[in-house]
């Protein structure tokens, strides 16, 4: 479905007579889209954004959220090197009341963001290199937020990853399979199951102050990491909708279990899926290198298991979507969400037999 753009763009500060727009990026949740502006005779472009009130139920909240991350960057930034401002961090423009956002007359609410030019981001990481940029960029936006002044940040979706919930999910989905697609999968509910002991040990290690929380983006899949075109250095981190409280285990476990998959994160064939510890490497050492004075012995002895936790946690929530009918992740095809589960299962049982291999690497840094 395509959005009455032009009239969506009427809402915001942007002074310029609407051209075009597209759909724009990859993303499974909102509605993404670029539109080009002409502004006194140039061509600008911009990124408007529907939000997915349906995952992200209160709009408003979320907003607020990025508003305080994206200031506290920002001013950062300026203090230190302010070059390149409005390429480093996210900068929204405005709606006609002064708000950061508008909501149209069927409920949608809408954001627009600066469109940032000569970077772009990578649904597949091919490199060592885009891996080692989009990790430091992850662990820099970290560092960047350990000193944003409260309130606490609101919780976006409550229980992102809280593993063991996602579990307790599961197994209701599994009990109530109202879509009669539990018996056809068996293979996969038993390897789920089995792995029911690892669920709650980071939120064990945080309950006991062994790791501690800190703000985190919580959704690093390594696409949410723009790379410069010239450079490869990874110059801002987006998708802000799931910064919030958590664990840096969390970012980091999501990072490798992205770069690590060399294929498609919905590959049929699955004896092309296999988790690269040569890109596992260059994340831990793109993110060490700029959080390594901030992490304890706890949070870096467990940096593999959060890999395996996290690509575990990813695989049953496909798998929970795919037996409640498919109403959370964007599908293309019959069994979109299966397809998806087993590539991250498969990818855990790759981690799980590699796993001294990795504890090792973190070791040696």
């Amino acid at each position: 479905m395509m959005h009455d753009l032009p009239q969506v763009g009427r809402h915001f500060d942007m002074r310029g007579r609407f051209l075009s727009a597209a759909p724009y990026g990859s993303g499974h949740i909102n509605d993404t889209y670029a539109a080009w502006y002409s502004q006194g005779g140039t061509r600008v472009r911009y990124i408007h954004q529907r939000i997915n009130h349906l995952i992200f139920q209160d709009p408003p909240a979320l907003m607020e959220n990025v508003e305080r991350v994206t200031s506290h960057i920002r001013a950062k930034l300026a203090t230190a090197d302010p070059i390149d401002v409005t390429r480093r961090v996210l900068t929204l423009i405005r709606a006609e009341d002064g708000r950061s956002f508008y909501v149209d007359p069927e409920g949608n609410t809408w954001r627009t963001y600066i469109f940032i030019k000569h970077a772009q981001t990578y649904d597949e990481i091919t490199t060592h290199d885009q891996a080692k940029e989009a990790a430091r960029a992850f662990g820099v936006f970290q560092n960047q937020l350990r000193d944003l002044p409260g309130p606490r940040l609101h919780d976006t979706i409550p229980g992102f990853h809280d593993t063991p919930g996602r579990f307790n999910a599961l197994q209701d989905a599994i009990a109530a399979d109202r879509c009669n697609r539990a018996a056809g999968i068996k293979d996969e509910l038993n390897f789920a199951l089995q792995r029911e002991d690892v669920v709650g040990r980071l939120l064990d290690l945080n309950a006991r102050g062994e790791i501690p929380e800190i703000i985190t983006h919580s959704d690093t899949k390594l696409n949410n990491v723009m790379l410069d075109d010239e450079t490869g250095e990874g110059i801002c981190v987006i998708d802000l909708d799931t910064v919030m409280p958590g664990l840096a285990l969390y970012d980091f476990g999501d990072m490798a279990r992205s770069a690590m998959r060399p294929c498609p994160e919905d590959e049929q064939d699955l004896s092309k899926v296999v988790a690269r510890p040569d890109m596992f490497a260059a994340l831990a050492e793109g993110y060490l290198s700029s959080t390594g004075d901030q992490l304890n012995a706890c949070e870096r002895h467990h940096l593999a298991f959060s890999t395996r936790l996290i690509t575990f946690e990813i695989g049953i929530r496909f798998l929970t979507d795919y037996l409640q009918g498919d109403v959370y992740f964007k599908t293309h095809r019959e069994g979109h969400n299966l397809d998806r589960c087993r590539v991250q299962f498969k990818m855990v049982e790759s981690i799980e037999e590699q796993t001294d291999e990795l504890e090792a690497m973190v070791a040696h840094r």
